[in-house]
């Protein structure tokens, strides 16, 4: 069952000026230490960031939860390569969280499915 969705776009290039301006700080307060650390072996740095950014912002959007902070959404790849979400700090274990994120040189875009957890018997 569909719990909500949600959908961004993101400017690469406000993202950068972001990073130039506030440096590892704001990095630090955006993204968990796994996915900087992931970010750094991709060859577009800044799309990717923007990217990440964009499907933090869907995923908010989609699950309206207030309390819901940045570093307790985490965006990385499967060993598939596909872009996969989990929700940290136990805020998560009813839900799964579909995403799909897609850039270009000036923009990131995501979108975000939330569904409830399927229970097996």
């Amino acid at each position: 069952m569909i719990i909500g969705t949600g959908v961004d776009i993101t400017e690469v290039t406000r993202l950068r000026q972001a990073v130039e301006k506030w440096g590892e700080d704001f990095l630090n307060r955006i993204f968990t230490q796994e996915e900087l650390e992931n970010a750094k072996t991709r060859g577009s740095l800044y799309q990717h960031l923007a990217g990440r950014f964009a499907a933090k912002e869907a995923v908010f959007k989609a699950l309206g939860d207030a309390k819901l902070n940045w570093k307790d959404v985490e965006i990385l790849n499967d060993k598939e390569g596909k872009p996969c979400c989990v929700i940290l700090n136990g805020r998560g274990k009813k839900i799964d969280v579909h995403i799909s994120i897609s850039h270009v040189k000036n923009y990131a875009v995501a979108n975000a499915i939330i569904t409830q957890k399927t229970q097996h018997t």
